[in-house]
């Protein structure tokens, strides 16, 4: 594999801060961080310049609190400079990681995405006999856990930049594991999991695969070639990764239960929602702005019978995503 060199300069270069800083500033433009950095910012991007060019440049303290829906997480956050270095990083690297990464994996890679899985998965189940069984699981707390010499030994497989690896480094020891709310950390995740992608794909030949960050779900038509596969999942990540798989794995036939997968259960004639989208649909039912987002999500499965029993009218929605975009906002999925 080639490895890739002297791209420090890119990611420094005040053309890619300013990029950068538009990038993160989106969604975020009345936030305090945002507020402070605009009233100076071609004095605070040339700062960030110096810094990275001089090498001084050093991670900030995290504001670390919790959330506690879908589950309780520990978030940590940065001062917006910091987002702006990250995105700077992404700019030139992005491309870069994805390239190694296998076409099975969908967490925060550009056009795949909840919906790009879904429709994967949807094309793919209709070879019934070849998708009978399903394994499903997901690491145990993937993020805390993710060991800092193994990610750089990962990274270092494609990137060969002395600088930016020390710029690399220097991020990534800033927090124990991979901080949840960095946004290099996404792509820190998938990298760290990507070669063992590579071997369940190229190795094991496993056909039908996908991954949605630490969450995974491979497909055959026998119970036992799934049974042997757990074995071979859980030697992989626990001697090269340093990880253990949830107890909570499970192996069964798609037929009687579906796949709980992505915000969706999939059958091989049809496509539900999720049960705990469907009830914070139903809370909500009154918010238009709120329902036309989770119309979205409706437009993907077989969701006439949940419309119909809401009495919702899809035209409602329709109109909405109409005045929404002619207003100067982005388009809406209806």
């Amino acid at each position: 594999m080639k490895r890739v060199g002297n791209i420090y300069d890119q990611i420094c270069a005040k053309d890619n801060l300013r990029k950068a800083y538009v990038n993160a500033k989106k969604n975020h433009k009345n936030s305090y961080g945002v507020k402070l950095f605009d009233k100076d910012v071609e004095a605070n991007l040339l700062k960030l310049h110096e810094e990275l060019v001089n090498g001084t440049y050093r991670t900030g303290e995290y504001y670390i609190f919790k959330v506690y829906e879908p589950k309780e997480r520990e978030i940590y956050r940065l001062d917006f400079r910091h987002r702006v270095v990250h995105h700077a990083i992404m700019n030139i690297l992005e491309p870069v990681w994805v390239s190694v990464f296998t076409r099975d994996t969908y967490s925060c890679v550009k056009k795949r995405g909840i919906h790009g899985c879904a429709k994967t998965l949807k094309r793919d189940l209709k070879d019934i006999e070849g998708t009978k069984y399903c394994l499903k699981l997901d690491i145990k707390k993937f993020y805390p856990n993710i060991d800092h010499d193994v990610l750089k030994h990962i990274i270092r497989r494609k990137i060969k930049c002395v600088r930016t690896l020390r710029l690399l480094d220097e991020v990534i020891d800033s927090a124990p594991g991979v901080p949840i709310g960095n946004y290099v950390s996404q792509y820190f995740a998938n990298l760290y999991l990507s070669y063992f992608d590579h071997f369940l794909k190229e190795v094991k030949g496993v056909k039908y695969y996908y991954r949605y960050c630490d969450d995974m779900v491979i497909l055959h038509s026998d119970k036992e070639f799934l049974r042997s596969m757990l074995d071979d999942i859980r030697a992989y990540l626990r001697e090269q990764l340093k990880l253990e798989i949830k107890s909570n794995y499970q192996i069964f036939p798609v037929k009687s239960r579906g796949i709980d997968f992505v915000g969706y259960v999939f059958y091989h004639t049809h496509i539900l929602l999720r049960k705990s989208i469907k009830k914070a649909m139903i809370v909500k039912r009154n918010n238009i702005k709120s329902m036309t987002s989770y119309y979205g999500w409706c437009k993907h499965c077989n969701s006439y019978n949940l419309l119909k029993k809401l009495k919702i009218d899809e035209s409602i929605f329709k109109q909405q995503a109409s005045a929404h975009t002619a207003a100067g906002g982005e388009p809406v999925c209806v």
